[in-house]
């Protein structure tokens, strides 16, 4: 189900079809193809340490026990799949790999959806087992991270399509939903970040975005972000960053830069910076990372509900990326509720300047929860890549509307 090339020992591994870049041909991706990131093995074994297969309806991945390329095989016990900790499928002692085999939708797999793919995310987790003398440690623990793509405008199946007896245009959503979008830029924000490696005293940089295209001017706001150690944004430990509708809380706290970007590159994005950290006690080192983003009409003002706000240390005070400095009061008592306040995204068109307000229409789709993860944060004492990824694919998060 796929072709292994350009393989870098301590990058990620890209496995792709079509064309030729050394023969000037563009890549068409045309079926299936899987990318694995291997940066924290840092295999020396002459074959590629996890191979993955992106089948039609199932992944299969197979993982040489050598895992490290020191000699030294891992036990079967100690790997898993996704954040449901699936167990192999096929494996023996006496074997050198060890085989997953699962649905696309199983052991805790996520999909994301982009304008040309599925893409279905999930990882590879090796946990050693302590043997021996428990106050040392030989190795430590690793997640290979693993998507798997489908392009979506080819039949990759090889059964033919059947259409049903509704026409298609009866099977559209009674609701239109806005395609919103979370991505992690490079520090100067000229273009999206290619690795998900980060040290602690980095800064993430994100770029939130909706794309306006066929709707009146959108303004773009970030209601919160909550970061967990899998996908599941009611998970536990979690730590909310930006909270209470725009707030992004994560600021106040000492020795921290966090703040939303002002002013925006464009009503429809809203950049903001963060301060690298990961979870305390957590060995994985990996965090995901929910933003739940939502719109308003760009020249309705900003008020509680709909805002952009950081601290600003130097005076004190929470500052708004627009609007009046009173749209952020309700930060510093952490109490932006209903009850005060109305978002007026879709009541009845209100006189204002002799005019009727624009409204957005009560059919569209205005909020969306958007993923991206895992993203790796080592500590300097404790990383073991020697190297960070110049090349690697970046876990792009979108959503379609909630």
């Amino acid at each position: 189900a796929y072709t292994p090339w350009g393989f870098f020992r301590g990058e990620a591994e890209l496995w792709r079809y079509g064309g030729d870049p050394s023969l000037g041909q563009p890549r068409v991706f045309s079926q299936p193809w899987a990318w694995v990131d291997v940066s924290q093995l840092q295999a020396a074994a002459p074959l590629h340490p996890v191979a993955v297969q992106c089948q039609e309806a199932q992944v299969v991945v197979t993982v040489h026990r050598d895992l490290f390329g020191t000699g030294r095989l891992v036990r079967a016990a100690e790997l898993t799949l996704g954040s449901a900790a699936c167990p192999p499928a096929v494996w023996s002692a006496a074997e050198t790999t060890v085989t997953f085999m699962a649905g696309l939708h199983e052991c805790g797999s996520t999909l994301r959806v982009t304008p040309d793919a599925l893409v279905y995310s999930t990882s590879l987790n090796y946990k050693p087992v302590a043997a021996g003398n428990p106050v040392i440690v030989r190795t430590s623990p690793a997640v290979v991270a693993i998507e798997c793509h489908y392009p979506r405008r080819d039949n990759v199946s090889s059964n033919g399509v059947k259409p049903t007896w509704a026409p298609f245009h009866s099977t559209l959503s009674s609701e239109e939903k806005l395609p919103f979008s979370l991505r992690l830029m490079n520090d100067d924000w000229s273009a999206e970040r290619v690795s998900t490696i980060f040290q602690l005293g980095d800064v993430l940089h994100f770029q939130a975005g909706v794309n306006t295209e066929n709707h009146a001017p959108l303004r773009l706001f970030v209601d919160n972000c909550v970061a967990t150690l899998n996908p599941d944004r009611s998970s536990s430990p979690q730590y909310a960053f930006i909270d209470f509708s725009g707030c992004l809380v994560d600021g106040q706290l000492d020795d921290v830069t966090s703040t939303f970007i002002s002013p925006r590159p464009r009503q429809d994005v809203l950049q903001f910076a963060v301060d690298a950290f990961k979870f305390a006690g957590d060995s994985s080192n990996l965090i995901y990372i929910t933003c739940h983003l939502k719109v308003s009409l760009a020249d309705q003002a900003p008020d509680p509900l709909n805002k952009a706000c950081s601290f600003n240390k130097a005076s004190n005070l929470w500052t708004p990326v627009e609007g009046t400095r009173d749209v952020c009061s309700c930060c510093e008592i952490r109490s932006c509720g209903l009850a005060r306040h109305s978002r007026r995204l879709h009541g009845p068109s209100r006189w204002q300047g002799g005019r009727v307000r624009r409204e957005l229409p009560s059919q569209l789709v205005k909020e969306a929860d958007v993923v991206v993860g895992p993203l790796f944060i080592h500590s300097w004492q404790d990383h073991r890549v020697g190297k960070m990824p110049s090349q690697g694919r970046m876990h792009q998060g979108k959503g379609d509307g909630l």
